[in-house]
């Protein structure tokens, strides 16, 4: 007959038990922490003034171009997609900006936002883009301006500012107003 007497458990099995414990509860606040850092993003709303944030655009055909490296020039960033309907809307009104103003210190910008290289360089020939563009790599400048969606266009000025963001497709009209005043 087996005694009915249970005998403890050994040290090492408690320990393992503890590390398990203390393992679960170290991801468990980590998890808690990345969702209290996003919902602070989220409550902050998207970046519309003060100092623009500084970003590295690894471009399309193989050069790094960084909002650091603009200073003295007035810059205006499009984030967009090749699945983006309204950004179409927008393509030839941002070539056409970038043609009248390329030469005036003003430089246009593509962020290209959750796509495949593939169909980006697709939708670049489609409508003959010809200012900078590179991919939105681990969206971290899209992140860095709290986007809402695409298009997303933010005008910054010489000393690095933002001082307009359109949400939605926009003309070459509207960026003409804006970016005018910045020139002078």
């Amino acid at each position: 007959m087996e005694s009915p007497i249970s005998t403890p458990q050994s040290p090492p099995t408690n320990i393992k038990r503890i590390l398990g414990w203390v393992a679960a509860a170290s991801v468990l606040v980590a998890l808690l922490g990345m969702i209290a850092v996003k919902l602070i993003q989220v409550q902050q709303g998207q970046v519309s003034t003060g100092s623009a944030p500084d970003f590295t655009l690894n471009t399309f055909n193989g050069k790094q171009i960084s909002l650091q490296s603009l200073r003295g020039k007035v810059v205006v960033l499009n984030f967009w997609a090749s699945w983006c309907k309204p950004c179409e809307e927008e393509a030839a009104d941002l070539e056409a900006f970038h043609k009248a103003y390329k030469d005036k210190g003003v430089v246009m910008l593509g962020a290209d936002y959750v796509d495949t290289e593939k169909e980006a360089l697709a939708y670049i020939k489609k409508f003959n883009i010809t200012y900078p563009m590179g991919p939105d790599l681990g969206t971290k400048m899209s992140q860095a301006y709290r986007i809402k969606g695409v298009p997303e266009t933010f005008v910054i000025d010489k000393q690095g500012q933002l001082i307009k963001v359109i949400v939605g497709p926009t003309t070459s009209k509207d960026l003409s107003q804006i970016v005018e005043p910045l020139l002078k």
